[in-house]
């Protein structure tokens, strides 16, 4: 994969995990809202896991590939415990179907990844190729 393609998947990471972290954070007032809306399909807890789980898979892959590269923790330091307490909220039933602890453990959670992301682009763009340099 090439760096810009790095930093894209970086980038795409970072703006879904914040943007995760933010309807988290919102999801109390979602609750109340959306139903009056029609719109009470979109809390599926299958929608929350398939995020999560897209989640892992871009994170993981960017943050292990950047590590490879840069060889510094920084990033995977935050996305560990950050899909940690994501999958702690989606799978836990009792924190997930108690609205304001299950806002609260999505939005720390979503907010380390997307934070991760963003470590990781700076560790990428801090990152030079020389001669002891395998990528």
């Amino acid at each position: 994969m090439t760096r810009t393609q790095h930093r894209l998947l970086d980038r795409l990471g970072a703006t879904g995990s914040l943007l995760c972290a933010l309807h988290c954070a919102l999801l109390p007032l979602l609750i109340a809202l959306l139903p009056t809306l029609g719109l009470g399909g979109v809390l599926d807890e299958r929608f929350e896991q398939a995020f999560v789980l897209f989640a892992t898979l871009v994170g993981g892959y960017s943050v292990l590939s950047g590590y490879q590269r840069h060889r510094l923790w920084q990033a995977l330091a935050l996305m560990l415990p950050g899909l940690l307490i994501l999958w702690l909220g989606v799978l836990y039933r009792p924190l997930h179907e108690s609205v304001w602890p299950h806002a609260l453990v999505m939005t720390l959670g979503g907010t380390l990844v997307g934070l991760a992301h963003l470590a990781n682009l700076k560790l990428n763009a801090g990152h030079v190729h020389g001669a002891s340099c395998a990528h």
